[in-house]
Order: structure tokens, then sequence, then C-alpha cells
């Protein structure tokens, strides 16, 4: 069992919001926090402008694919983001729920990604602040 807050990250296609907050999540705590991103229903391969807008800032979230939601990853993470996935999305007593409203990248150009590239920057690092405080 670790001691790390575990949090997972929630969207349909697990392609372009979940994996751009699980990259901006890693890049900004470092091992401090367990990391997960999913999909109710994933796409086969992550959004190429996001992959492109996260490069811009230097991180790199080739190596993350879309992965399917499974009951015991949510029911194993301390937080659960999620991002529009509607009902698919499992509730569990106990665990806390941020519900984040971002337009989707899917169909987007790397100009409007970046939008929310940078919202989501801003929302992992107010989460990262609540989880991690600094002493």
């Amino acid at each position: 069992m670790s001691d790390k807050p575990s949090v997972l990250f929630v969207c349909v296609h697990n392609a372009g919001r979940s994996q751009m907050a699980a990259g901006w999540l890693r890049h900004l705590a470092g091992d401090t926090v367990e990391v997960r991103s999913a999909g109710s229903a994933p796409a086969d391969t992550i959004n190429p402008a996001a992959v492109q807008a996260m490069r811009e800032v230097g991180i790199d979230i080739t190596d993350q694919g879309p992965k399917l939601l499974e009951y015991v990853t949510a029911e194993s993470s301390d937080v659960i983001v999620t991002m529009g996935c509607g009902d698919a999305c499992p509730v569990f007593p106990g665990k806390r729920y941020e519900d984040w409203k971002l337009d989707d990248p899917a169909g987007q150009g790397v100009e409007v990604v970046r939008g929310i590239r940078d919202e989501i920057r801003t929302r992992v690092q107010a989460l990262l602040t609540d989880l991690i405080p600094v002493a």
C-alpha cells in the first residue's frame, strides 16, 4: 500500500483532456502522486493536437495510451477527476470527486488545444497544492 495519494483522470476517449491532465500532474508532482487516466470509451490513439500542445511545453505524453476505465482502478483511487465521462464514471462513497468542465479537444486544431492545455495546468496546480500542501 502506498502513502502517496492517487489521482485518476477520466474522460470519454482518454485521448486528450485526461492524458494532458495526467501529463501535467506527472510533470508537476514528480513521484509524490500516483497518476492514472482512463476513458469510458477509449480511442485507439492519443489526440495528435494534445501531443503537440504538451510537447510545446516540454511534456511528452506519447508513452501513454488510451485505457478503458476499470472498476478496480476507480475504486483504488483517492481522487477521481471527471471530464465529461457522464454516467460511465463509477461513484464510490468516501472518494473525492471533481468534475472539470473543459472543452473537448477532439477534432480541434492545436491553437484551440493550447487553451485547453493551459486551463488544465491551472486546475492541476490547484489540485496538487491541495493534495501536497507546501510545508
